[in-house]
C-alpha cells in the first residue's frame, strides 16, 4: 500500500514538473513572440548598407566595431517594440481586425503575459544601446558624434509611443520612423567604419525613408478604428482612409521619382538602376491603393506584405549594388 502511494507521489510530482516546464516554454515563446524579432531584419540590411558605403567611399572594415553597433542597432529595435506593445495596449485591445503585420504582437490583450513584463523588457533592453555607445565612444575618440547618435536613436523610439510625446498621436510617429529606421540606422553604420559624415548615406537612405514612410501608412489601415477610439491619432485616422491612401500613393512615387535628382547629387547610378527594380511592383501597390485595397480586410495583409518587400528588398539591392562597385574599383 506504501509502495502505491510513494508510486503515485512520484507520478504527481513528475506531472506537476512537466506542466510547469511547458507553462515556462509558453511564457517564454510569449515573451519571444511580444519582441517581433521578424522586424529585426531591416536593422541588419540597413546597418550592411552604411557600412559598405563606407567601405566603398574607402574606410578599412572593423569587425569588431560593426558587431557591437549592430547589438546596439537590436537592443534599440528590441526595446521599441516592447515599448510599443505596452503603451499602445489600449489601442491594440480595441483593434478587432489585426493583422499579421498590424495591432502589435497581440500578446498583452491575449493576456498571455502580465503588461509590466514588456515594459521591465523595454527599459532592461534600453540600457544595453547606452553601455555599447559608451564602449564604443571610447574606442573610437575620433568619432565624436558615435554616442549622441545612439541616444538620438534611442530618444526616438521610446518618444514614439510613450507619453508625453506619443509622436505616433501627433501626426509625427510615421516621419520619426523613417528618420529612425533607414535613416539612422543606415547612417550609424556609415559612421562607425568611416569616422565623418557625408553627402551619400543621405542620397541612398532617402527612397528607403519613403519606403519606410509608406510602409507604415500601410499598417496603420487595419488599425484605424481601434486607434481612433482611444485617441490614437495616426495620420491613418487623421487624414481618413481616402486621404490616407492618396498621400500613401504620392510618398511612394516620390521614392521612385527622387532616384534622377539623388543621381545628379552623388547617387552612383547603378544603385539607382537597381532600386528601380522594385517599380513595378510599387506601381501595383499604387494602382490597388487607388482602386480602394486599402479599404478591404481581405487585402491588408498583401497589402502590407508588398510594402515591406519594397522596403527591404530596395535597401538589399543598393546594398549588393555597392558591394558590386566596392568589388570592381
Amino acid at each position: 500500500m506504501k509502495s502505491k502511494v510513494r508510486q503515485n507521489s512520484s507520478g504527481y510530482a513528475a506531472c506537476v514538473a512537466i506542466n510547469r516546464h511547458f507553462e515556462l516554454m509558453q511564457r517564454l515563446l510569449a515573451f519571444l513572440r511580444l519582441g517581433r524579432l521578424y522586424f529585426l531584419i531591416g536593422g541588419f540590411v540597413f546597418n550592411a548598407l552604411g557600412t559598405v558605403m563606407a567601405l566603398y567611399r574607402g574606410a578599412s572594415f572593423d569587425p569588431r566595431i560593426f558587431l557591437w553597433g549592430q547589438a546596439a542597432i537590436t537592443a534599440t529595435q528590441l526595446a521599441t517594440h516592447y515599448s510599443n506593445d505596452y503603451f499602445d495596449l489600449a489601442a491594440d485591445r480595441a483593434n478587432r481586425t489585426p493583422t499579421r503585420w498590424s495591432g502589435g504582437s497581440r500578446v498583452l490583450p491575449e493576456n498571455l503575459l502580465p503588461a509590466r513584463t514588456a515594459l521591465f523588457a523595454a527599459i532592461g533592453l534600453s540600457a544595453l544601446p547606452l553601455i555599447m555607445g559608451i564602449v564604443l565612444a571610447i574606442n573610437l575618440p575620433d568619432s565624436p558624434l558615435v554616442l549622441p547618435l545612439i541616444l538620438l536613436a534611442l530618444g526616438l523610439s521610446w518618444a514614439y509611443s510613450v507619453p508625453p510625446f506619443r509622436l505616433h498621436s501627433r501626426g509625427l510617429g510615421e516621419f520619426t520612423t523613417a528618420i529612425l529606421v533607414p535613416g539612422i540606422t543606415t547612417l550609424v553604420g556609415f559612421y562607425l567604419q568611416s569616422h565623418h559624415f557625408e553627402l551619400l548615406p543621405f542620397l541612398a537612405a532617402f527612397p528607403l525613408a519613403c519606403l519606410q514612410f509608406t510602409m507604415l501608412m500601410m499598417i496603420e489601415f487595419p488599425d484605424a478604428d481601434g486607434d481612433r477610439f482611444v485617441g490614437k491619432n495616426t495620420l491613418v485616422v487623421r487624414l481618413g482612409g481616402q486621404r490616407a491612401a492618396l498621400l500613401h500613393n504620392i510618398v511612394l512615387l516620390i521614392a521612385y521619382a527622387s532616384l534622377p535628382i539623388l543621381v545628379l547629387a552623388g547617387l552612383p547610378i547603378q544603385v539607382a538602376l537597381a532600386a528601380l527594380f522594385t517599380m513595378p511592383f510599387a506601381g501595383w501597390q499604387m494602382w490597388r491603393m487607388s482602386r480602394g485595397a486599402w479599404a478591404c480586410p481581405s487585402a491588408w495583409n498583401s497589402l502590407s506584405f508588398i510594402n515591406l518587400f519594397l522596403l527591404i528588398g530596395t535597401a538589399i539591392l543598393e546594398l549588393l549594388t555597392f558591394a558590386l562597385l566596392l568589388g570592381l574599383s
